[in-house]
């Protein structure tokens, strides 16, 4: 269909259509539309079980007067046009737990789109909980119940069925209403800087540009030897480069318990590395196999100085675990008393290091808004500034 096709059902209802756009003329002609507006609700459906990078299989978008569909696997689809409009300054971009929707915009497009409003991360500066999902935000301030039975879809499947894109419509439409009630109370209640310094952190190319050599940063180890680590970093490294050039995901070619026993024992040549027990037979005389090797004797020629290290602990002090305790426990009391989600303030891990380090802490805690709200008291509980009391089945803080 074109975009030409869309009409409106009456004249104080939106354009409305589940036929997909699949040219990209009509795109074009949408997107042009779609820009005219303030902001604009976005969502993409995508697969990725098989593949490294998302492989985009819908777009959704709404505004409010018009809402389209967008089959990007159509022939001959360029997605310029959509594009252009994520870039557009003029028009605010709002998604529901954005990052990998960005991500694959980022990916596909090479930009972030901007500016951008991300309704969950809103919903928990406003006290909806910490990652509440769409459809209990949907349901919490639209009292509208969403039919997930099509959640599980097939997206890359032609042709798609009226109810799964109906399902996928209601993504972009519902999410109209629940940002400008988001947007609403932020202003009011004099919070929308607050989720300003949240979105630039999602705005930053550098939220998405993960090099290869930090890769081993995201495996769970608990290895400690310099040469452990940089075998571990050379051959993560190596692993992420081939996931990414042949598009599939990082355990088919090679699993993280096969990196940890590489890093372990160190094998030098073809032969130690076919002893290995979680390296298949054969595997050895493979291409892959071959650059496995030639990793581990990479990461083994470094000079000590270059091999990277396990990061030094803190000196806990004396009664910290106790520190951290009356720490949770005041978050717990702000968070409460304030509307605002306790993980965006802070998490454990900043709370131990707020307790150990005290204003030295490199934590978010005791920057900006979270400072005023949570950081400055915190601060002043470890000090001794302030004491919590249990007062009519209530707990308070209370200055001394």
């Amino acid at each position: 269909m074109t975009y030409a096709a869309l009409r409106r059902r009456k004249t104080d209802q939106p354009y409305v259509t589940l036929d997909m756009i699949e040219t990209t003329a009509a795109l074009e002609e949408a997107c042009r539309a779609l820009a005219q507006s303030d902001f604009i609700t976005i969502d993409t459906e995508f697969l990725r079980e098989t593949t490294f990078w998302p492989e985009l299989c819908l777009i959704q978008m709404a505004s409010p007067t018009l809402e389209v569909l967008v089959d990007p696997l159509a022939k001959g689809m360029d997605l310029q046009p959509f594009f252009e409009l994520m870039a557009n300054p003029k028009v605010v971009k709002v998604f529901h737990a954005a990052r990998q929707d960005i991500e694959i915009v980022h990916h596909l497009g090479n930009l972030v789109p901007h500016p951008i409003f991300d309704t969950q991360v809103a919903a928990m500066v406003c006290g909806f909980g910490d990652s509440v999902s769409y459809d209990q935000l949907v349901s919490r301030i639209k009292n509208v119940h969403i039919d997930k039975s099509s959640r599980f879809t097939d997206w890359s499947r032609r042709p798609l069925s009226e109810k799964q894109l109906e399902y996928a419509l209601a993504d972009v439409t519902h999410l109209r209403d629940v940002y400008l009630a988001l947007k609403e109370q932020l202003e009011r209640e004099g919070r929308a800087l607050w989720l300003t310094e949240e979105m630039a952190i999602l705005e930053s190319a550098g939220t998405y540009d993960l090099h290869p050599d930090d890769a081993w940063l995201r495996l769970k180890s608990r290895l400690r030897k310099p040469q452990e680590l940089a075998i571990l970093k050379h051959v993560a490294a190596w692993r992420e480069r081939e996931a990414r050039g042949r598009n599939v995901p990082r355990s088919r070619v090679l699993k993280d318990d096969a990196i940890y026993e590489i890093a372990q024992q160190q094998p030098k040549d073809a032969e130690a590395l076919s002893r290995l027990r979680t390296i298949p037979r054969g595997w050895e005389r493979s291409a892959s196999g071959a650059a496995i090797v030639d990793a581990v004797n990479a990461a083994l020629s470094l000079p000590k100085t270059e091999m990277p290290h396990p990061p030094k602990h803190t000196h806990v002090p004396e009664g910290t675990a106790a520190a951290v305790e009356l720490l949770k426990v005041l978050l717990k009391l702000i968070s409460d008393k304030q509307g605002v989600a306790a993980k965006i303030i802070a998490n454990t891990d900043d709370l131990e290091k707020i307790a150990a380090e005290g204003e030295q802490a490199a934590v978010p805690a005791l920057h900006g808004w979270r400072r005023e709200l949570f950081g400055e008291t915190a601060l002043k509980l470890i000090d001794g500034g302030v004491a919590l009391r249990f007062v009519n089945k209530k707990v308070e803080a209370v200055e001394l």
